[in-house]
């Protein structure tokens, strides 16, 4: 009981040793395992997952599989469990023919990670087969006058077991005359020998039948047996005899076929037939057979077939000299193969991407590569890089697997694929490369905004254009790709004189063709400031704005405005103007009559106005300014011109074609007073429509004598006002005296008993299409007294009342000399149709 205790906890140790040593591997992303060889297919090796602390739903999602170095895949991952199963049968003998511990190793590679672990699988042996012998029976020829203690070699047998399971030892059976012996070779083999323990007598037997039995320690125990029949030959004293025990030579393997590896040398110093030797191969095995090949007279051992130095690194053949008498000698023959550079690094891809996002970060794996080499030594060295500029890098993973990561980052705008090429290289002389290549397409990410083709445009468009006119195209660019390069356009929000922008014009959103939505006019609208936006299609979307100045380009589409003279009632086209002017018959050359005002509401030449004299009575008499309008006395009037002259002033402006205006002005010509009061009744009369009674002149004309009084009887208040100033300051004239003399009665002119003071008034307008610049200003040297300064003494003319003349104030001495009546006079009435004086 004590015994199956401490028993039972040596057990429990070595699990718990067991345990944590998978524990600790596991955590280095290695495992070890251990399963019996012949095990059927499914088998439970491990379990991986647990092992390595993996989830098994996200195992299943990333994909994960195992990858083995050999051509046969023993092994595969169970994807409903995660378990490690044998995917065919092991066999351990054919595995590790020559190997004493068979291990296995594999990869579990998760391609969502990009990551490799390592897996050992050793493959333990079972006593699955028994010893062999290669010949069954085997046939010895022994002289019978050999002494006792003779020893002759056995055929030996071969159990491809390890370990105890392998082949143990050796028995003989069938006669007295013979005993076995059992040595040990050189690499701790069991050597069989056949000793001769009786003298031989031919006589008595010419053959001897025994039995050789090769035993393993398996449990329980597997045998194989050869036959050995020993023929006694008469006198044959001397045996072959080799010149060495063991031959040993090193070959390259890449020996050409049919060399001479080594010649083996055996003597006989027997004579005649018992002297000649020959040559065989003994314990071959089919492999060796047909690599080697030995010459049965000359021993020479040659070359059949190429060797490899990955396939078989020495070879191990027991040659045996006979002679005709059936005696022999053997020796043993090894054969070391050594490698050669002759196989170039085999660069296999475990897992890879196709497909990489722009903003994939640094580090990202995007490939998982193997590289191995069969060749050993420096032979076997390999150095890996990656080819030309690329944004990636090579990195040691696990063994013999590298990882290429991103070295910084992608611009798919800049480089949308990759050909990243791996190059592996051996450490032989001369070195043998190999390379692979990775084709990587890089995914776009909307990391640009689309970009306009210029920083800001600008477009005229002519007024009164037609409602949908195109004004101009924007355009605007993406770098990126497919929708993230979709480019639309939509007009930034604004106002325009309280209106929306949008109901002044629109763009289309996917040509950004701007269009105009209404008519425009250029005396409204003269320029529109706006922003387009352009947007992607990615999510977010990116955008940005471009300024769109329009300017509304001015057409001539407005007939100049006559401001002065004033606009009369439309007669027929509408363009037509009337007016009075006066002016003296003395008037000089030069002088002005009248001045016509015009204004056009259009800009740029459209707007340059000229003006000319369309149609005069007398057409020698005036002359009109081309720039300014004013309309002047070409020569002195004569006294056989007409008295009243009618002129058509045409204004007209720059444009394409030319709008123009006209304006109609009456010029009255007369030396007096009486004779300008006839004329303007005359031309009230003529003026006055068919039927109408000409009291609606002469209301007219009372009207305009009553203005022309106030403003007398202002200036008459104005005069006494200054004359009362003057008085206190000279204190000469007495406080209720309010006459003022010295204006004849001639001066005023009287209608329907309202009598006028006749000044004249000069004055200059300037005006413009912009009220703000207009201005009217009064000229104070020509808005002055025109009366005489002395009445006639025959008519006197008081100014107030029937005060005594000889109470006026005397004129002052000093005072200036009597100003003569002003030549350049004019009275100005305005003539409506359908009315009169």
């Amino acid at each position: 009981m004590c015994t199956a205790g401490r028993r039972w906890g040596r057990r429990q140790r070595a699990l718990l040793w067991a345990v944590l040593l998978a524990a600790w591997e596991a955590a280095w992303g290695q495992l070890r395992y251990s399963v019996p060889e012949e095990m059927p297919k499914g088998s439970f090796v491990g379990d991986v997952v647990k092992d390595l602390g993996l989830q098994l739903s996200a195992l299943g999602d990333r994909g994960a599989h195992i990858t083995e170095r050999g051509r046969t895949q023993y092994f595969s991952l169970h994807g409903k469990t995660g378990h490690l199963v044998t995917a065919e049968r092991i066999d351990r003998e054919h595995l590790c023919r020559l190997v004493e511990k068979c291990v296995l190793r594999c990869e579990l590679i998760v391609e969502g990670q990009m990551q490799v672990y390592g897996i050992e699988v050793e493959i333990t042996d079972i006593n699955d087969n028994a010893p062999t012998f290669r010949e069954a029976e085997t046939e010895l020829r022994m002289s019978e006058m050999r002494a006792p203690g003779a020893r002759f070699p056995l055929p030996r047998a071969h159990d491809p077991d390890m370990g105890r399971n392998s082949l143990q030892s050796y028995e003989l059976s069938g006669d007295e005359h013979f005993s076995l012996a059992v040595q040990a070779g050189p690499g701790g083999d069991q050597r069989p020998e056949l000793v001769l323990a009786k003298a031989l007598d031919r006589e008595e037997a010419a053959f001897h039948e025994l039995v050789l039995r090769a035993m393993d320690g398996g449990d329980p125990a597997r045998t194989g047996t050869a036959r050995i029949r020993v023929t006694v030959l008469d006198a044959n004293d001397n045996a072959p005899v080799f010149s060495q025990a063991e031959y040993t030579v090193r070959v390259p393997e890449d020996m050409p076929v049919g060399s001479v590896l080594v010649t083996v040398t055996a003597t006989d110093d027997d004579d005649g037939l018992y002297g000649l030797v020959k040559y065989s191969m003994k314990k071959a095995t089919d492999m060796q057979s047909d690599i080697f090949h030995l010459d049965t007279e000359t021993g020479a051992l040659k070359l059949s077939r190429i060797l490899d130095f990955e396939e078989g690194v020495s070879y191990e053949l027991e040659v045996q000299a006979h002679d005709s008498g059936a005696l022999f000698d053997t020796a043993k023959v090894t054969i070391t193969v050594t490698d050669v550079n002759d196989n170039a690094p085999e660069i296999s891809v475990s897992s890879k991407l196709k497909e990489i996002p722009e903003d994939a970060p640094p580090e990202t794996v995007v490939a998982l590569l193997r590289v191995q080499d069969r060749d050993s030594g420096a032979n076997g060295d390999v150095r890996c890089l990656l080819q030309g500029d690329v944004p990636f890098r090579l990195e040691k993973s696990y063994d013999d697997y590298y990882r290429v990561v991103t070295a910084r980052e992608l611009d798919r705008e800049q480089v949308s694929e990759y050909n990243v090429t791996v190059q592996a290289a051996d450490g032989g002389s001369p070195a043998l490369q190999s390379s692979a290549v990775l084709a990587l397409r890089v995914l776009d990410v909307n990391d640009n905004a689309p970009v306009f083709a210029e920083e800001r445009y600008s477009a005229r468009l002519a007024e009164n254009n037609a409602a949908g006119a195109l004004v101009l195209r924007v355009r605007a660019t993406d770098a990126d790709w497919g929708q993230n390069a979709r480019v639309r356009y939509r007009l930034a929000e604004g106002r325009v004189r309280g209106a929306p922008l949008s109901s002044f014009v629109s763009v289309q959103a996917e040509t950004g063709a701007l269009y105009a939505l209404r008519s425009f006019d250029y005396e409204q609208l003269r320029e529109l400031q706006l922003w387009v936006r352009a947007e992607d299609g990615g999510a977010p979307a990116l955008g940005s704005n471009v300024s769109v100045r329009l300017q509304i380009v001015d057409e001539n589409d407005n007939a100049p405005q006559v401001l002065y003279p004033p606009a009369a009632a439309a007669l027929g086209s509408g363009a037509a103007w009337s007016g009075v002017e006066l002016a003296p018959r003395w008037s000089e050359a030069g002088a002005l009559v009248a001045k016509v005002v015009a204004v056009d509401a259009d800009a740029g030449q459209n707007a340059w106005l000229s003006y000319e004299l369309a149609k005069a009575t007398e057409p020698g008499l005036f002359r009109v300014g081309l720039h300014s309008g004013e309309v002047r006395t070409a020569r002195s009037p004569l006294a056989r011109d007409a008295a009243r002259h009618s002129l058509v002033v045409l204004v007209k402006d720059h444009g394409r074609p030319a709008l123009s205006a006209t304006a109609t002005l009456s010029v009255v010509l007369a030396e007096s007073v009486a004779e300008l009061l006839a004329e303007l009744g005359s031309a009230a009369d003529e003026a006055a429509a068919p039927g109408e009674p000409a009291a609606s002149l002469t209301r007219w004309l009372v009207l305009a004598v009553a203005a022309v009084s106030c403003l007398f009887v202002a200036f008459l208040l104005l005069l006494l006002a200054l004359r009362l100033r003057r008085w206190r300051r000279q204190q000469l004239l007495p406080a209720d005296s309010g006459a003022l003399r010295g204006v004849p009665v001639s001066h005023f002119v009287g209608i329907d008993g309202v009598r006028a003071f006749l000044q004249s008034y000069s004055h200059e307008v300037s005006l413009t299409a912009d009220s703000r610049k207009s201005q009217l200003r009064f000229s104070a040297g020509s808005c002055c007294d025109t009366l005489p300064a002395r009445p006639p003494p025959d008519e006197p003319a008081p100014l107030l009342g029937d005060h005594d003349p000889a109470g006026a104030l005397p004129m002052d001495p000093t005072a200036p000399s009597q100003a003569q009546p002003n030549t350049d006079w004019r009275f100005s009435q305005t003539q409506r149709p359908g009315t009169s004086g």
